[in-house]
């Protein structure tokens, strides 16, 4: 009579294993090869340019524009990866007419103000602070995607809104654990407003993106992800070079070299990898979008939020007190449950 109840559960888990194997055998193994190497990239890629955003400054370096800019100067890599589809695909480049140029136009503005947001979030945060901040895109995501694209929000996509908003809540309860010892409290204040605010755009691009995917282009191709990625990416290229020429701070580049942890060639090398890896992340991300679903998506993002919290705590000894490791818990329990709500639900077969 004790077993009795537990015999659904092994039900459910048994249906699970069975459907998982079926997935597994619908789709080639060049096709699992390429999701693992593309979840491995989100994995690895967005933390790594998230504690290199951080060491920046905890180096020595100063510049807001600088870090932005190294977040859209590796472009030229997913034009690498684009070329190579129309000859394999067969497919042309998709033609390019006034809405669909403004659509990439504004795109890649509020792209470059995006970054420029986060860059002043990781000037005054932890690593692991902004990075938890940072999780709410998954509620504007939610939101912005209910008004402009009508996806539906569910109970569950509600409760994991309250969650992890009230993970937030926690931080910026505990903000004095929370602070590096040469932050004012100003300083902290706009970092966490910034990172609210670069999070909240963040859902609104994604929203826009996944909008011109349906009124525009009419189609979702992954080489049209991909020009689409390369021609958001030139624009925001575009505007973040105009804004570091403007404020001076390419010029300044030399001296803030000469001043840097552990010299000249280490700031360079920090730009590179800051480089590579925040473009490593984004082709991650496009590919796991296309070739699973944004729910896949956001599985990886809810764990790509731990590993940057602790990686950040072991390697760039992040304060790390009780509240924020609450906040963490509750900001991965939220997580769950928009993933959980977002699952289809099927049937039981009569």
């Amino acid at each position: 009579m004790e077993d009795a109840p537990s015999k659904p559960l092994w039900d459910k888990i048994s249906a699970y294993k069975t459907m998982a194997w079926e997935a597994y055998k619908s789709k080639p193994i060049s096709y699992w090869v390429l999701l693992l190497l593309s979840s491995g990239a989100m994995l690895i890629a967005f933390p790594a340019s998230s504690l290199l955003s951080r060491l920046y400054y905890s180096n020595g370096g100063k510049s807001k524009w600088i870090i932005s800019w190294v977040a859209v100067a590796g472009w030229p890599l997913i034009v690498l990866m684009l070329v190579p589809t129309y000859f394999i695909c067969g497919t042309f480049p998709t033609p390019l007419n006034l809405k669909l140029i403004l659509a990439y136009v504004g795109l890649g503005f509020l792209s470059a103000a995006d970054n420029l947001m986060y860059a002043y979030a990781y000037a005054y945060l932890p690593a692991s602070t902004a990075s938890l901040l940072a999780s709410t895109s998954l509620i504007f995501s939610a939101l912005f995607g209910y008004l402009l694209v009508k996806n539906k929000i569910n109970a569950s996509a509600i409760n994991a809104i309250v969650i992890i908003t009230a993970a937030m809540a926690m931080i910026a309860l505990d903000s004095d654990s929370d602070r590096y010892g040469n932050i004012t409290d100003k300083q902290y204040i706009l970092g966490f407003v910034w990172d609210i605010f670069g999070s909240a755009l963040h859902g609104l691009i994604f929203a826009l993106s996944e909008l011109v995917f349906v009124k525009l282009l009419g189609r979702r191709s992954f080489h049209v992800v991909l020009e689409q990625q390369v021609m958001v990416s030139l624009f925001a290229f575009f505007f973040t070079t105009t804004g570091v020429i403007v404020s001076g701070d390419f010029q300044g580049m030399q001296s803030e070299a000469r001043t840097f942890k552990g010299g000249k060639s280490s700031y360079i090398l920090v730009l590179i990898w800051s480089v590579i890896t925040f473009q490593l992340g984004v082709l991650g991300a496009t590919a796991v979008l296309f070739l699973s679903s944004t729910v896949l998506a956001g599985v990886l993002n809810a764990i790509r939020v731990p590993l940057t919290s602790i990686a950040a705590v072991i390697l760039l000894k992040d304060p790390m007190s009780g509240f924020k490791i609450l906040s963490l818990i509750v900001t991965f329990w939220g997580f769950g449950c928009y993933i959980y709500g977002s699952y289809p639900v099927s049937k039981e077969p009569s």
